[in-house]
């Protein structure tokens, strides 16, 4: 499609009728020959849905022309970026699979704020995990669009229904944040787009977090549907989505899906059908998908941090602890071994499991970070490492894990050397094996794990040297995509560490710093 002097589309088509009559304002301009023509449009947002709407391909948002791409100084918007901005901004329904890394974030934010510009909406409602609604989120928002308001909604029920009775154009939700005020949000939030992020939490139509969304959804309600991994683990896992996204194109009812999808073997065993991939394909559409290989201006490595708030034991031994500490350091000078093994007693309950005087082991309930954990694997299209500092959270992650379906191997430093070459050589060249946990320093030198290109530090390390060397396990010769490497906090001292150990800051006397501003800090 050709556009002229940034006012006017040229569609070539057989069938120039459907634009002329669709559209007035168009007109045929040339006779090709063979019944093919050339029809001149008025290039607006108006005449461009409609060509959209008619299934012409290619044809350009004016988004693009138009646009201003708010951003921070020295950020200038992928390629990719504006792409999918575009071709979001051109459909009210929409599935975005871009790989996770790619920056479909601001992607979604810059389409949004073009079409509250233009008055298509009025209010956005983002609905994603709760460790990405503020450190990916509401972080962005801030980024790309700081001329419009933003709020959380996030605490008790009351707090979160004055937030969504509030002025913000763009409220932001968990999951199950909605469930205790979906009638309030239903009568006050006012949302003509519905924004879901890690969107296979819909994939089954019979939970009630299924139902209630489904109740937000008019049939004027602009939503898109954003993951990295559609149907990553069976076909049928795609039928939640298309019937809440675009319901015309999924079956009335789930057993005609997993009927065409799947193919029945005895009582309880099911095998997706040669032709599932495509019925998937014909299903989720109106769709983009820019994977992270194709994306040649991405920089190497993304960092992203993910929050997994501490739960309500955690937070009791953490504040305990901390007392403690304040009392011991009281008028003593505090050595770097000494505040680096006391702020690793406060990672031990951050990941849940501290480590008594007398060797006793003190579990907590992480569930929230073992969710964390598992939203991200759900999202990588490659293989992903987890780097664990110690190890009995080892354990506690390799069993939930296994629980969930996914299969993992472990190292710690109780494998012997011999084993852990047979399980490297395992992770690079077999298929089956998804996720590697790792005791970082097991294997911080060395071994190159390229197979993965997503690395999830289930917690921070105190040593820069170990987390350097621990990352650059996938970021070496051999590794074909860009990289992410994600950071899970849920308690101020990981949050101050990986702030030390991306800032590449070596200095010793920094742990000592860190653990004072720790203690005074409440």
């Amino acid at each position: 499609m050709q556009v002229l002097q940034d006012r006017t589309l040229v569609v070539r088509t057989r069938f120039p009728a459907r634009i002329t009559e669709t559209i007035p304002t168009s007109s045929i301009v040339n006779d090709l020959g063979e019944e093919r023509y050339e029809v001149a449009v008025p290039w607006d947002w108006t005449n461009a849905e409609k060509l959209t709407h008619m299934r012409i391909r290619g044809v350009p948002s004016p988004i693009q022309r138009d646009y201003k791409w708010p951003r921070p100084m020295g950020f200038e918007p992928f390629d990719h970026q504006k792409d999918t901005s575009s071709f979001l901004s051109l459909r009210r329904r929409a599935f975005c699979f871009n790989e996770q890394g790619t920056g479909k974030t601001a992607s979604v934010i810059w389409a949004a704020d073009y079409l509250l510009t233009l008055g298509l909406i009025k209010r956005v409602l983002v609905v994603c995990p709760l460790s990405i609604m503020q450190s990916a989120w509401q972080a962005d928002l801030f980024k790309f669009a700081v001329h419009r308001s933003v709020d959380v909604a996030y605490g008790d029920a009351t707090k979160r229904e004055k937030i969504i009775s509030g002025p913000a154009e763009f409220i932001i939700i968990n999951y199950d944040g909605i469930a205790t005020i979906a009638d309030h949000m239903l009568n006050h939030g006012g949302f003509d787009l519905i924004v879901i992020d890690e969107a296979n939490a819909y994939k089954n139509v019979q939970t009630k977090r299924w139902k209630l969304m489904n109740k937000f959804v008019k049939p004027d309600t602009w939503m898109w549907m954003l993951t990295g991994t559609p149907a990553a683990q069976s076909p049928v896992d795609a039928y939640g989505l298309g019937r809440l996204c675009v319901p015309t194109r999924a079956p009335r009812f789930f057993g005609d899906f997993r009927e065409a999808v799947m193919q029945k073997f005895g009582m309880f065993r099911w095998e997706p059908r040669p032709d599932a991939e495509k019925q998937v394909f014909e299903m989720l559409q109106p769709a983009i998908r820019y994977e992270k290989a194709q994306c040649l201006d991405l920089p190497e490595v993304t960092y992203v941090n993910r929050i997994a708030p501490l739960t309500p034991s955690q937070k009791k031994y953490y504040k305990e602890l901390k007392n403690q500490m304040l009392l011991e350091m009281a008028g003593e000078e505090v050595s770097t071994v000494n505040a680096a093994a006391k702020m690793n007693k406060l990672l031990q309950i951050s990941c849940g499991a501290v480590y008594s005087d007398s060797g006793a082991t003190i579990e907590f309930d992480v569930s929230d970070r073992l969710r964390v954990v598992q939203e991200v694997i759900d999202e990588s299209s490659h293989k992903v490492l987890v780097f664990v500092p110690f190890r009995h959270t080892i354990e506690l992650l390799k069993d939930y894990l296994g629980k969930n379906g996914i299969t993992c191997d472990v190292i710690h430093g109780d494998v012997p050397v011999h084993k852990r070459t047979a399980v490297f050589k395992d992770f690079q060249e077999k298929q089956n094996i998804k996720v590697l946990i790792i005791q970082p320093q097991a294997a911080a030198h060395g071994v190159t794990l390229t197979a993965a290109d997503t690395i999830i530090w289930y917690a921070p390390v105190t040593s820069t040297e170990t987390y350097l060397q621990a990352n650059a396990r996938i970021n070496r010769p051999g590794q074909r995509n860009a990289m992410t490497i994600v950071h899970i906090e849920g308690s101020p001292v990981e949050k101050r560490l990986y702030a030390m150990l991306q800032g590449n800051i070596s200095n010793h006397e920094k742990v000592v710093d860190l653990y004072k501003k720790e203690l005074v800090e409440t």
